[in-house]
């Protein structure tokens, strides 16, 4: 896999070392001349400095190549305006961050964004995004103790299945539905029937997520 990241800085340094550790290339873009010479001595990976607004360095990234592409800076009309860029190299997961509370609406009217907020942007969980395409958001609460995730439903072993059948457990509760082709979400009740393409929120312990994103999305 291919993930270029746009910001060398504390998330962006820690997600490409998270990823480079689990064998992926990763193509860093850095506006700092000195932060991005710094980074590629100490990641040895290849960190283009300029800016991710620009197609040419885009084009150098390989963004052409990426299947995810990340804007991690702390600037949002920047992160924004290259994930707008990146698009039009249609990778297959774009990823955004935002900064400022007041600017998520203009990032979700994109509608071709996936965002991280600032309780969320912490390279663990967003490699588990990156990695595990089967998670439409997720949410840290509770300090990092636990977390909500987002899941389309397709796996054959839950769809026909009623809520009650599958939650609440020791590990994990269902606490939101969204029926297919609708963004209004629903608290769950018992006698509820999955179906295919439903989207459910999921609150889960934080050691169990693994096991809960095995049961759901596999």
């Amino acid at each position: 896999m291919l993930v270029v990241i746009m910001g060398a800085g504390r998330l962006g340094f820690n997600l490409a070392k998270d990823l480079l550790k689990d064998g992926h290339k990763v193509q860093l873009i850095e506006r700092d001349e000195d932060l991005s010479i710094e980074v590629a001595q100490e990641l040895d990976t290849v960190v283009i400095w300029g800016n991710g607004t620009d197609y040419k360095i885009l084009e150098d990234a390989q963004i052409d190549e990426a299947d995810v592409f990340v804007a991690a800076t702390g600037d949002d009309n920047a992160n924004l305006m290259a994930a707008l860029l990146a698009k039009e190299y249609k990778p297959d997961k774009i990823i955004a961050r935002v900064n400022d509370p007041q600017h998520e609406k203009v990032f979700l009217e994109s509608d071709m964004v996936e965002i991280i907020r600032p309780e969320t942007t912490e390279a663990g969980y967003l490699e588990k995004l990156i990695l595990k395409p089967q998670v439409a958001d997720l949410y840290v609460v509770d300090k990092g103790q636990a977390e909500i995730l987002e899941i389309e439903v397709k796996n054959d072993d839950i769809i026909g299945k009623t809520i009650n059948e599958l939650s609440p457990t020791d590990d994990y509760i269902i606490c939101g539905y969204c029926e297919n082709n609708d963004d209004k979400i629903t608290i769950c009740k018992p006698e509820m029937v999955l179906k295919y393409g439903d989207k459910i929120s999921i609150l889960s312990k934080r050691d169990s997520t693994k096991k809960v994103l095995e049961k759901f999305t596999e």
